[in-house]
């Protein structure tokens, strides 16, 4: 792939007010550029003089133009984070401020970075693998605390080593079979299919432990869908509010309030809920509310949990024994709301229809709520998720590379079972390699690498 030996620019922090902005310079002529617009109140000091990895306080300007106080720090390749000479300007964070210091560097010999530019030509110069590129915007785009903590570790390398590990073992053998048919005379593979198949299965059950990951790192990332449905007026817009800490749903003691779904994430315990409020799901006459019952149910059926909430100071009818018959599959968690008033609803009058959790809360005075927390964890991740030895996939392309490894794996061990010729296992031990490396980018092409970074904010 071709490496663009032009020096960049780009603002590297938010558009927005704040104390500091910063502007990145990466390519061969950085130090020049910024050599060009800085000046120390030490008119003798040359920034092409100065050491690597240091800062320097002066003004940036536009021939007689101040533009900017800043602090400039100077890094030189090959140890920065795209592998070459890099200036980042700190100035002031105001909107204007960091446009100006970044059309100054512009005029001054440097062109726009494109998204992702940065972090590519890390990639390309093998600073860092392409499951390590793509964890650097899942770092950014972290919403809770296991997401980040997995980020984190897939950027240290977590992913690259475990693929690392089965790809190696592939490509020995795959070696081995090939040296052996240029050099039948010396190596003899007889047999070989028997020793072969042992070491594919070992590595097909280390694919099947990371593919075993996606389920949950796909929650850990994205967040668990949770929809929460009831009959009307039972507390699930309360309970909505009360997880979100504010009043994002209106509530009345009028049944059917809620008509249209409500959308809002929430994160409990380092946990991100992708949380839906519901219409009640009652037989309804009105048209409005009739619509609303029928998204109700379609979200339910989609939902990654589903928090059904009964008033436990009314006795079940038959809307709830609907509700309980569209929930039946699904995971699902009871809450017998308004508990600390008289019940009429117990426990035992559910567990005899659905086989789940069910806890008792309440969602006006905040009761119950941990428990709830402590569940929903239980229920996804048997009560914690550890970070120590554990990588969780959560890259749809990872988990599509992993599944077309498995499955040319899958055809070795069928040639071996039909004693076909060792050529035969080359072929699909090669597909494997193949498949593994488009996780760590050793076997992609230019369009994908494109598309991958073409989606990373511009700075970074």
């Amino acid at each position: 792939m071709r490496l663009d030996e032009d020096t960049i620019a780009a603002i590297s922090t938010a558009m927005s007010p704040s104390g500091i902005g910063i502007v990145r310079i990466s390519g061969s002529d950085a130090v020049s550029i910024a050599e060009q617009i800085y000046h120390s109140p030490n008119r003798n000091k040359k920034l092409s003089g100065q050491l690597s990895h240091t800062i320097h306080y002066g003004w940036i300007k536009d021939g007689d133009d101040f533009v900017d106080e800043v602090l400039l720090m100077l890094m030189r390749g090959p140890h920065t984070y795209t592998g070459e000479d890099t200036v980042e300007i700190n100035c002031h964070g105001g909107i204007l401020s960091v446009k100006k210091v970044l059309e100054t560097v512009i005029n001054h010999g440097a062109r726009p970075a494109e998204p992702g530019e940065f972090t590519k030509r890390a990639f390309l110069r093998g600073r860092i693998d392409l499951s390590q590129a793509e964890a650097v915007m899942d770092v950014i785009s972290a919403k809770n605390d296991y997401a980040l903590k997995n980020s984190l570790g897939q950027l240290k390398g977590s992913v690259l080593e475990k693929i690392k590990d089965i790809r190696g073992a592939i490509l020995y053998e795959d070696a081995y079979i090939e040296s052996a048919l240029d050099d039948p005379e010396h190596i003899n593979i007889d047999g070989y299919g028997c020793k072969l198949k042992n070491i594919v299965d070992e590595q097909i059950k280390k694919i099947d432990k990371l593919l075993s990951t996606a389920g949950e790192g796909k929650m850990i990332q994205e967040g668990i869908k949770t929809v929460i449905v009831g009959k009307p007026n039972v507390g699930k817009s309360s309970l909505l509010n009360l997880l979100a800490g504010e009043e994002k749903a209106i509530v009345t003691d009028v049944a059917g309030t809620t008509r249209d779904i409500l959308e809002e994430t929430i994160n409990l315990q380092g946990i991100s809920l992708k949380m839906l409020d519901t219409a009640g799901i009652r037989e309804a006459s009105d048209k409005v509310e009739q619509i609303g019952v029928e998204r109700a149910k379609k979200h339910a059926k989609d939902a990654d949990l589903i928090l059904y909430v009964i008033d436990a100071n009314v006795v079940l009818d038959d809307n709830d024994r609907d509700i309980m018959e569209l929930i039946c599959d699904k995971k699902s968690i009871v809450l017998l709301n308004k508990s600390d008033l008289d019940c009429v609803v117990e426990k035992e009058d559910i567990e005899s229809i659905l086989k789940v959790p069910i806890l008792s809360v309440s969602a006006k005075k905040g009761l119950g709520i941990e428990e709830l927390e402590n569940t929903i964890k239980d229920l996804f991740f048997n009560g914690e998720i550890s970070f120590n030895d554990e990588v969780y996939i959560t890259n749809e392309r990872h988990k599509k590379s992993l599944q077309d490894a498995r499955k040319s794996l899958e055809l070795v061990e069928e040639s071996i079972r039909l004693n076909m010729p060792e050529d035969f296992f080359t072929i699909d031990l090669v597909n494997a390699c193949e498949s593994l490396g488009e996780i760590t980018g050793e076997s992609v092409g230019e369009d994908l690498v494109n598309e991958i970074f073409s989606k990373f904010c511009t700075g970074k």
